[in-house]
């Protein structure tokens, strides 16, 4: 069993996780640690007390990000009517697509040392459609026959559109075939 981080130690990681964050997205996984313990506000020693390797901060890195991803769905469907929430969670896949970006490469080799990274964070991703999804057929806003991995693999097409504009143009164009059709009276 896993002894729980104090409340310092949490917070600490949570900040490294964020400063990864930032630091890959805007420099990509090559940037140096020293450079992410900077832009946190701790040590060198803190970030490798949190995460010996860089694999094992990318990984953390890149679960955090798909975490605060898939929790989006929840607070947009809390504020928002369904198709709505899932054009929101939409928009936050771009942010979510340029970490996933800048974090590419080291993704691949975290993956190629044997994590199983991608295949979980794919299973949450997908999940957190489905329930957008149930949620918009429940309320008659949203298609029934439209399958949580047919979403994800649309919504993952866009990822490889590096114009921010232009993928949001396909996302609404992606959200317009996914809204009920309107039925003649």
């Amino acid at each position: 069993m896993t002894k729980p981080l104090r409340a310092d130690a949490t917070r600490n990681r949570e900040k490294l996780l964020t400063a990864a964050l930032e630091s890959f997205g805007d420099r990509g996984t090559g940037c140096s640690l020293e450079a992410v313990a900077k832009h946190a506000g701790v040590g060198i020693g803190t970030l490798y007390r949190h995460f010996p390797t860089r694999d094992a901060l990318v990984e953390a890195a890149y679960r955090a990000e798909v975490d605060h991803l898939c929790a989006a769905a929840g607070e947009f469907l809390d504020e928002h009517p369904p198709d709505v929430a899932l054009a929101e969670w939409m928009e936050r896949w771009i942010a979510y697509t340029a970490t996933k970006r800048g974090m590419a490469d080291a993704l691949n080799a975290v993956v190629a040392g044997g994590s199983d990274v991608r295949v979980q964070t794919r299973e949450q991703i997908v999940a957190s459609i489905a329930r957008l999804l149930e949620a918009g057929v429940a309320a008659g806003t949203l298609r029934d026959d439209v399958q949580p991995d047919d979403v994800m693999r649309a919504v993952g097409a866009v990822w490889q559109v590096t114009d921010p504009e232009q993928a949001r143009r396909m996302l609404r164009l992606l959200m317009d075939g996914l809204r009920h059709p309107c039925r003649a009276t």
